[in-house]
């Protein structure tokens, strides 16, 4: 609590931020402030009720400011067990019945599978192979909603806050961890992000190499069957790479390329245990280049890796991926990385159902972000707690589980440049 502290601004904030955290980590059902008040200070109920609102709700603090506290205080604990491996991207939604608290809004809700009214936060998380912690954390607001001044108003929303889509706060967000100078990791997202060519090209320019799940409809050029690009004049004085389109030779999607594959392109590959069985499937990789509209404009994009989830007996494919990770890669430890997206679910889960993250109930963009700090804060904390003991030591009464290092974590790639278990 006394690093923390030093991001909290003023000394008289010291005790309402120790006190908010204690109540996080309390065994309470709900973790809103009024039963907090009650379990923290079950004699004075009122007068502790408005400390915590009013530093959770009003006070001025920084979420930046706590949230890079929290990634040095917690991060050299991490990189103790080991280095780390990825950034994750995701999002989580918060279901809500009302309409007057910030963001809410009919939209689709990865909890429950649908649209439903609720909030979204984007958050990048850095990751190691046995753990992970969240270092920045943003609402998604809809166009409809940065446009209505009279919700804004009412929420608070800052001024300098405008529309950006998820993927665009994403990127804003691994830009920030670059400049912080965050230990790199392989850029790790779903097909929301992956799907969004300006996000993959985005993280490229920051020199990051990722892996992206893709939507089925993505097109790319498979370099096994590649055609030879024409020799165009470009009116500078040599001939332009592009690709040649005709009734011959066009791109097709990932979904039509796995369907192309023959048998012995598939291998089956096992990347972690599970709470009940190894997990196991079955793969392809092959070097593709992505096609965007008219390659004689767009010239030839890098070629990157497309990994296929087919599993056995399944009617189609289940994932795919795009990847910008070394030729020399191996199969093992391209599904090892890609799959290692898992960890942030873990994080939402113990941040939900133990820490009270979805459980706020202000209305405020600055109550908003400020809990959803103070809840990485807390969890942070056990991170920390748990990277003293050994990989597979529990820790108290969150049942938190340091699991053992892959396989794909420890093995080194194959020398060829096909892919292999």
């Amino acid at each position: 609590m006394e690093w923390l502290a030093q991001a909290a601004g003023h000394a008289d904030r010291n005790i309402p931020l120790r006190n908010y955290c204690s109540g996080l980590l309390l065994d309470t059902e709900r973790k809103s402030i009024e039963p907090m008040a009650a379990r923290l200070a079950p004699d004075h109920v009122q007068s502790m009720h408005e400390s915590l609102h009013n530093f959770v709700a009003v006070s001025a603090w920084s979420d930046a400011d706590m949230l890079r506290q929290v990634r040095n205080y917690v991060l050299p604990a991490m990189q103790k067990i080991g280095p780390v491996v990825a950034w994750v991207v995701d999002e989580t939604s918060f279901v809500k019945k009302g309409v007057h608290s910030v963001g809410v809004a009919r939209q689709y809700c990865g909890r429950l599978g649908k649209k439903e009214n609720c909030q979204v936060a984007v958050s990048l998380s850095v990751a190691t192979a046995t753990g992970s912690l969240p270092i920045n954390w943003r609402l998604y607001l809809t166009e409809e909603w940065v446009k209505d001044a009279e919700r804004r108003t009412e929420t608070h929303v800052p001024d300098e806050v405008q529309f950006q889509t998820k993927p665009e706060i994403a990127l804003a967000q691994i830009r920030q961890a670059v400049e912080d100078g965050v230990p790199p990791g392989v850029v790790l997202a779903d097909e929301v992000y992956g799907s969004n060519r300006e996000f993959r090209e985005g993280v490229a320019h920051l020199k990051l190499d990722y892996s992206l799940a893709v939507r089925s409809n993505t097109t790319v050029w498979a370099l096994e069957h590649q055609p030879l690009p024409p020799k165009p004049w470009n009116g500078k004085g040599r001939r332009a790479k592009c690709m040649r389109r005709d009734q011959a030779h066009r791109p097709i999607t990932v979904e039509q390329l796995a369907r192309s594959l023959p048998e012995k392109a598939w291998r089956e590959v096992s990347w972690r245990e599970g709470s009940k069985e190894t997990l196991h499937s079955r793969f392809a990789a092959l070097r593709v280049r992505p096609a965007y509209g008219d390659d004689r404009k767009e010239g030839l994009q890098p070629e990157q890796w497309l990994l296929i989830e087919w599993p056995t007996g399944a009617a189609e494919p289940s994932g795919y991926w795009l990847a910008s990770l070394p030729v020399k890669t191996s199969l093992k430890r391209l599904v090892g990385i890609s799959k290692h997206r898992w960890v942030i679910e873990r994080d939402y889960e113990e941040l939900k159902s133990e820490l009270g993250l979805a459980q706020y109930e202000g209305r405020s963009w600055r109550g908003f972000h400020h809990h959803a700090t103070l809840c990485i804060a807390a969890y942070g904390f056990l991170i920390a707690e748990r990277s003293r003991f050994s990989p597979s030591a529990h820790l108290g009464n969150l049942r938190l589980r340091a699991a053992p290092l892959p396989p794909q974590f420890r093995t080194r790639g194959s020398k060829g440049s096909r892919p292999t278990t």
